[in-house]
This record gives structure tokens, sequence and C-alpha cells, in this order.
């Protein structure tokens, strides 16, 4: 039976250079990132995420369909797919189709995802470049590669006019909550194996764990690291003093049962969790025991 992979993640995770650590250990694993060249593999991007956004199962469905038959018709014994539309369209449905399947979750550190999302659709607003938005079914232009910004996250901001950075990272928010869910739901933790980008993904015991956890043999002992980055013209990794006031304001509203998975594993030991916890201890205390004593 060919071992199936897919990722648990956002943009900007560091998809791209875990496919090259595949490509550069694993020969007989057919890899793809964003399959968009790819005949008869639906991406599972643009108006696919609203589709899974608004119940639409079936149209998700008929595409899963179609990648699973594109799967096995490839050579080989093993695939991975490192793209991040996993978690924006394909989860509603994709267990029936891939009852196999493992999963590779990456996380970074939503203040850096946040930056280089926003910058990379920012430039290319300002570049103009055609094909990467659609119109939903709310008559509102979407980034092909984003959430509808419909879901229900967005909402504690209302109807306010949200900068990229901030969409960004209530869309990193929500996907980390989808992993954990459906994880949990579908009881696939064994299935799964958690790496931090960038640190894990240059760690060669870490890149061994992962394929032994996957049953994948690499082609030689002394693994192959490092790979592809797939970098912004122009982005800077300096942080904004006006970054950090708008991710505090974010974090300030955000509802807090969005911040609790932070307190726990995988995430409480990243260094950057802290922050996320840190101005939303009370609250948390406040919402837990507002649900303690509705249970009772």
């Amino acid at each position: 039976m060919k071992r199936i992979t897919f990722t648990l993640t956002t943009a900007r995770a560091g998809t791209l250079y875990l496919r090259c650590l595949f490509q550069q250990n694993i020969p007989d694993c057919i890899c793809r990132h964003e399959p968009f060249f790819d005949w008869g593999n639906p991406t599972l991007f643009g108006r696919a995420i609203y589709d899974a956004y608004a119940g639409r199962l079936e149209r998700i469905r008929e595409l899963l369909a179609k990648k699973r038959a594109y799967i096995d018709r490839l050579p080989g014994n093993a695939y991975l797919e490192s793209s991040h539309s996993f978690l924006k369209s394909a989860y509603v449905a994709a267990l029936e189709f891939f009852p196999e399947m493992s999963l590779v979750h990456l996380i970074r550190d939503p203040l850096m995802v946040a930056r280089s999302a926003a910058w990379r659709e920012g430039w290319r607003r300002r570049l103009r470049v055609p094909f990467h938005y659609y119109v939903g079914d709310d008559g509102q232009r979407h980034f092909v590669w984003a959430l509808t910004g419909n879901e229900e996250i967005f909402s504690c901001f209302q109807r306010e006019r949200l900068t990229l950075f901030q969409w960004y990272l209530l869309e990193w928010i929500e996907i980390e909550n989808r992993a954990m869910r459906f994880l949990e739901e579908h009881q696939l933790h064994d299935r799964c194996v958690t790496l931090h980008s960038p640190l894990d993904l240059n760690n060669a015991a870490k890149i061994q764990m992962m394929f032994d956890s996957l049953g994948l043999r690499a082609a030689s002992l002394q693994l192959r690291l490092g790979g592809r980055k797939n970098r912004s013209l122009g982005y800077s990794y300096v942080r904004a003093s006006e970054e950090e006031r708008q991710y505090r304001e974010v974090l300030e509203r955000v509802p807090p049962q969005y911040l609790e998975i932070f307190s726990r594993s995988p995430y409480k030991d990243y260094f950057w969790a802290e922050r996320l916890l840190g101005q939303n201890e009370d609250r948390f205390g406040r919402c837990f025991c507002t649900q303690s004593s509705q249970k009772s």
C-alpha cells in the first residue's frame, strides 16, 4: 500500500523546504508542494476553500476523488503533499478518501508567519499579479491561498478593517485550532509527526525521527539537509514596533477559547508560546470558570 502523507500547517511555515527534505532523502517518494501544474491533481486552493467554508462537501469530495485517482496512478511506494491547503479545505472530507494517511504538523512562530504572509500578499497586490484572487458567493475578492475571512474567528473584529498582518495572525490561530481538532476528533495523534519550523527542519535527528515514524527509509545514513527556501523579494526579518502593537491588539480581542490550545502540547514548550498566553491568563481563568459552571 502506498504511504500517503499530508501536512497540517498554514502558509509560510516551511512547506517547500519540507518537500525538499523528502526529495533529497526518500528516493521512492513522489513529492508535490502546491500542485498547480499537475494535470488531474487538484490544488484545493481558491474556490475549494470557499466551498469548505460554505459546507459544500460534495464539491470537496469531487476534488478529493480526483486527487486519490491521481495519486494511485503514480509510481513509487510513497507520496508527500506539502501544500498548506489541507486545513483550509481538504480536511473536511479527507479521511473518506485517504483513511490510511499520515500527517506532518509544521509549526512556526506566529509573528513570523503573519509578517511573511502579509508581505507576500502585499507585494502581489502592488504588482497587480493576475489570477491571485477570485470572487466568492459573498461578492468579495478572496486571495487564492488564504481563508475567506468569513470564518467565525474573524468576527472578533466585526466590521473593523484588519491590517494584512493582523488578518494572517488570525488565520494562523484558526489553522492551529483546526489542526488540534482534526487530530483529536479522529484520534490521529499516533499518525502525526510535529516539527517546529525552522529549528527541527535543520535537525538531522528530528528529520530521521520523522522518516522513521512515517515508515520511510532514507537513501543514506547521512541525511541531506537544506533545500529551497521560498523567499519573498525585499522581505525583511526586522520586527517593527507597529507590528508588535497590532499583535497585542489581536491577542487582546480574540476569544479565549482560540488561545487555550497554546497552553498545551505541542505548543507550550516553544519559545514564542508565552507571548500568546501571558496577557490572557486572567481571561482564560474567567472563561474556564464560566464553562465549568455551565457544565455543572
